[in-house]
């Protein structure tokens, strides 16, 4: 239901052929940061590209998980000391207000290639979460591959492609070089714009099916299951885009409830 029919919505939510935009970006010198260490480090063993990806929503009980693959525009990772202020908003999206996710969403496109990809409800129920995670990143990494221009391109490109993954498990079955690094969107900037890329990508889809669905209030909890969100499920019963497979969704239908709990239910012999 959900793959065909945000085809154009993901087209306007993610415009990856951006002007530039000027950003008003409030400054906290304080603030945990990010840094290029980590891609230097890669790139000084001769890879060619250091790509940073990583994902939202795994958590929510519906909606997509959305997986976002980066490469920074320039080889030798230098920030420009009149974008440090900007680049320093580049950290964890869950560290961020989702006024400052939004600014740096468009910063990113303009200093990075970006590559989403997006796994959707039906196919989350049908091989899980975990998986459905791993195909949203192997999407965005080949989405990726496509947007970058000819000119970065080498005879053995895909021999020097190197992945930094947040998190603790590598990517099955992928044939390209990675690494998976373990609170790496708090510390690689790469990693930490995907999950940027990822997070707004994914809200901005939610907000489009709160249209769809208002009787959830989406657009507020973004899926999660917050007490508001677990009352409309147990009084509306699931939607097209609710994940089947998750616990309190199945449990949201009065029959499964009453499986599930049968034997609870049961008098008692005396």
């Amino acid at each position: 239901m959900c793959g065909h029919r945000f085809v154009s919505l993901i087209a306007r939510i993610a415009p990856w052929t951006l002007q530039g935009s000027y950003l008003t970006i409030v400054y906290n010198e304080a603030m945990e940061t990010t840094t290029f260490d980590k891609e230097r480090e890669v790139t000084s063993k001769g890879e060619f590209l250091v790509v940073g990806v990583d994902e939202a929503g795994r958590g929510p009980l519906c909606g997509p998980v959305v997986a976002a693959a980066v490469c920074y525009k320039r080889s030798d990772f230098v920030i420009p000391p009149e974008l440090e202020k900007e680049f320093m908003l580049i950290r964890d999206s869950k560290k961020l207000s989702e006024r400052q996710r939004e600014q740096m969403f468009d910063f990113i496109g303009e200093h990075f290639f970006v590559g989403v990809g997006i796994v959707h409800a039906d196919t989350i129920d049908r091989i899980n979460i975990l998986q459905a995670t791993f195909l949203a990143m192997k999407s965005a990494i080949s989405q990726l591959m496509k947007n970058i221009p000819t000119q970065h391109e080498n005879h053995d490109r895909s021999s020097r492609v190197y992945v930094l993954i947040d998190g603790n498990q590598e990517i099955p079955n992928l044939s390209l070089k990675q690494e998976a690094v373990v609170s790496g969107d708090s510390t690689v900037k790469s990693i930490a714009a995907a999950s940027i890329i990822a997070k707004v990508t994914r809200d901005r889809m939610i907000v489009e099916y709160d249209k769809l669905y208002p009787q959830y209030g989406l657009a507020k909890h973004k899926g999660y299951g917050t007490k508001v969100h677990m009352d409309a499920l147990r009084k509306y019963g699931p939607s097209p885009i609710h994940r089947m497979s998750f616990k309190p969704v199945l449990l949201s239908i009065p029959e499964n409830a009453n499986k599930r709990f049968s034997h609870v239910l049961k008098p008692k012999k005396r």
